[in-house]
């Protein structure tokens, strides 16, 4: 098992051997939610677990200013290399926000929140909903519990399972993301499909 500490390494080691793992077009999430925040006119947004930048370039594309967060440095240069260097891209955990004062009109968490556990999800979700301006969107996409890869690998907790060493996986399901999300502005929850099955969750600022 991986501990907190050792989590940064074990990113900078992927980023490093395995560069741009996930191709540099957009998520099917991402294609969603700009569509999203363009009818809401959203302007700025956060993104945490930001990588190397593959799901950002659309939202600056539409004219929304981009600020990340990421735990891996090559991460970082690897997203100035490709998408320059006029994004705001924070050093560190998202497990230790917030990075600014800032207060943004949207926030996108893609495939992220469900590598915490149950505390650390709690603390994010919150530390997002504090950092949306009055009336902002906050939209996370979670695996499902449809997976393939669900009850496979070691067993940590409830629905949480180690499928390789490192990588610790909580699987939702409806009433899970409804336990996590209601009190945080939760209105609508859509299944989406990437490279596994996952949910898209809506919250907005002031609808709890």
């Amino acid at each position: 098992m991986i501990n907190e500490k050792e989590k940064p390494e074990f990113w900078e080691v992927n980023f490093i051997e395995k560069h741009e793992m996930w191709g540099f077009e957009p998520s099917n999430s991402a294609i969603l939610v700009k569509d999203f925040f363009d009818q809401n006119s959203v302007k700025t947004i956060l993104i945490p677990g930001i990588g190397y930048g593959r799901n950002a370039q659309i939202f600056k594309d539409n004219g929304i200013a981009v600020t990340g967060i990421e735990i891996s440095k090559t991460a970082i240069e690897m997203a100035r290399k490709h998408y320059g260097s006029d994004m705001t891209i924070y050093h560190g955990s998202v497990t230790d926000m917030p990075f600014d004062n800032c207060q943004y009109d949207g926030i996108f968490c893609y495939a992220l929140i469900h590598l915490l556990d149950d505390k650390e999800r709690e603390k994010l979700i919150r530390d997002c909903y504090n950092q949306l301006t009055d009336n902002g969107y906050m939209v996370f996409t979670v695996i499902s519990k449809e997976a393939p890869t669900y009850r496979k690998g070691k067993f940590i907790s409830k629905d949480r399972y180690e499928i390789f060493e490192g990588v610790q996986m909580y699987f939702y399901d409806i009433a899970s993301i409804n336990d996590e999300f209601s009190k945080a502005g939760l209105f609508e929850i859509t299944e989406v499909s990437e490279n596994f099955p996952f949910y898209l969750i809506k919250c907005k600022k002031g609808s709890s």
